[in-house]
């Protein structure tokens, strides 16, 4: 893959990538950050892409070991009682009720969501992507079904 070539995957990949940033980070200036490194490490790196057909693939892969290196320095920086509260509630009013079960639901079984519903990725590459079997890919897709499906139906009444 030449530069030009990865340019034009960055590119054509912009939404993946800010949708699989903003599932693992939340923070806009957090995913714009993993995101830019990200670019940057992919043009460093350009020469460790065995085969183009899964740039898209290896793009994403570095963009989740950004976010998760980025996360492990907040999580050293900063504690969770240093966010003022209304910014976070403030924040949460702007989203449907689906978006805010997603959220709620573990980070492990987020990813798998928001790579497999939101960037059609199949279960093999999702397993691939996190390194893990596809067995545990499938099995957080259930979970996650499972646990939207009792978050989002309405309560039935008791009568």
């Amino acid at each position: 893959m030449t530069k030009e070539q990865l340019g034009e995957l960055i590119l054509d990949s912009s939404d993946s990538m800010y949708h699989v940033a903003k599932t693992l980070l939340r923070n806009d200036a957090d995913c714009s950050d993993a995101i830019s490194e990200t670019i940057v490490k992919a043009f460093a790196k350009l020469h460790t892409l065995q085969n183009d057909r899964y740039g898209k693939t290896w793009l994403i892969r570095i963009l989740i070991n950004e976010c998760y290196m980025t996360m492990r320095r907040e999580k050293r920086i900063v504690s969770i009682e240093d966010y003022p509260p209304e910014e976070k509630t403030a924040e949460r009013e702007d989203y449907s009720d689906l978006y805010q079960a997603i959220i709620r639901l573990p980070q492990d079984i987020r990813i798998c969501v928001t790579l497999y519903y939101m960037e059609g990725y199949s279960v093999k590459e999702i397993a691939a992507l996190l390194e893990v079997t596809e067995s545990t890919v499938k099995n957080r897709l259930a979970r996650a079904r499972r646990r939207l499906r009792n978050d989002l139906e309405p309560e039935v009444a008791k009568g």
